[in-house]
């Protein structure tokens, strides 16, 4: 009688593989064994009798025992050992499936930096040599309308369904898109990069604020706290600024405004709609290159947009196309990245990874146009960085505090 080899196999107490009881105070062997094999007594089954189960552990095989009338001789038994199930064995494929989810949330991160980075630099170049920012902020809408549109005809991406309600859900999302990226555009062309990023980490005041007028919602007091280093070095980067400029200031507050009503109308109306990630950023920037078009006419218009091209080609040359095309397409794909990494990971690292890209973008540019800054200036927007930090981890508190209620 051959017993098969296992790799694990769970061996409970109160089963006897020798077909004795446990409890008795007889040898736990059949008599088969008892002739066979002299094995010592089993205690008392208080001493034997674990409260957990016990995995064997991989062993060629159990022995071979011969039936009295086989005249081979039996192999003898080879000796198994045992562990508790509480301490099971390490998955190599885990621990392999969170390295690659880390390496993926790592690769996001760094493209979506990138992206970032260069675009504010094409943007910045273009906007110094053509001061006009609608037709810029067009430019860029109607880039990624473009490039989804051509990915959704050759199948590259999955053509998403809407209806007339997620249109409806949309239109005021994309309003406040619009407003907020115009808005955003204004302020570069007045100020520098990275004084417009500083003003811009002053975000979460505004959704606090809005979401207390508007909203009626009440926070924990850390959460309160930690706008007071965002206000602070806000305030203190901007009285700092060398090259300040009212227009610009009140573009990057404006700008932050609006990305607030967008966040909010956002998480209101797009509850339950099957479009997300990249195809529904496609769709708000198609929504919004049709909102936004007529105004740019009517503020700028294209007699203007003519004499301004012409005079920056004769400046800069035929690179100044090439800055155009750039700044218009990489403004896409680094929303597009940021949109899609949403699907990956949660708020909170989404918020943590948006701080970091600020401080990127900030002394990217800092080094790149060679702004001149001040200590007490590069203090201020250290502080108010330091304040959104601050904020997404009172933020992430103030959820799981709902969560134990």
């Amino acid at each position: 009688m051959a017993f098969s080899s296992v790799k694990y196999f769970g061996l409970s107490t109160t089963f006897d593989p020798l077909h004795k009881n446990l409890f008795s105070s007889k040898p736990c062997v059949s008599s088969f064994f008892s002739k066979k094999i002299a094995l010592p007594k089993c205690d008392k089954a208080n001493n034997i009798m674990s409260k957990k189960p016990l995995y064997v552990s991989a062993v060629s095989g159990f022995g071979h025992v011969n039936e009295p009338n086989e005249s081979k001789s039996r192999d003898p038994l080879v000796q198994c050992n045992a562990y508790e199930a509480s301490r099971p064995p390490i998955s190599i494929e885990f621990d392999e499936t969170v390295a690659a989810h880390k390496f993926k949330i790592g690769l996001y991160f760094a493209t979506w930096w990138a992206l970032n980075v260069v675009f504010n630099i094409y943007n910045k170049k273009v906007l110094n040599a053509f001061p006009f920012p609608w037709l810029t902020s067009t430019l860029s809408l109607a880039a990624g309308s473009f490039i989804m549109l051509v990915s959704w005809a050759t199948r590259i991406a999955e053509t998403p369904k809407t209806d007339i309600d997620f249109l409806k859900a949309l239109f005021p999302v994309a309003v406040a898109h619009t407003i907020g990226h115009v808005a955003a555009t204004v302020s570069m062309s007045k100020v520098a990069v990275s004084f417009t990023h500083i003003i811009k980490s002053g975000e979460p005041a505004f959704s606090v604020l809005v979401s207390s007028l508007f909203l009626g919602q009440t926070f924990p007091l850390p959460l309160y706290l930690s706008l007071v280093p965002i206000i602070g070095g806000c305030a203190l980067a901007a009285i700092t600024e060398l090259n300040f400029n009212l227009t610009g200031f009140m573009g990057a507050m404006i700008s932050n405004l609006a990305f607030v009503f967008r966040n909010i109308f956002s998480k209101k109306g797009m509850k339950g709609k099957s479009v997300g990630g990249m195809n529904y950023y496609a769709c708000l920037s198609m929504m919004s290159l049709l909102i936004l078009t007529p105004f740019a006419i009517a503020v700028e218009g294209p007699k203007v947009w003519a004499l301004g091209w012409q005079n920056a080609v004769s400046q800069i040359g035929p690179n100044f196309i090439w800055w155009v095309v750039a700044q218009s397409v990489f403004y896409h794909l680094y929303n597009q990245v940021s949109y899609m990494s949403l699907n990956e990971i949660s708020p909170l690292t989404f918020s943590i990874g948006n701080t970091m890209k600020r401080i990127v973008v900030i002394v990217s540019s800092i080094i790149i146009f060679q702004n001149p800054i001040q200590p007490v200036n590069a203090l201020g927007a250290t502080i108010a960085i330091f304040g959104t930090f601050l904020y997404s981890q009172a933020k992430q508190l103030e959820k799981f505090g709902k969560k134990d209620e």
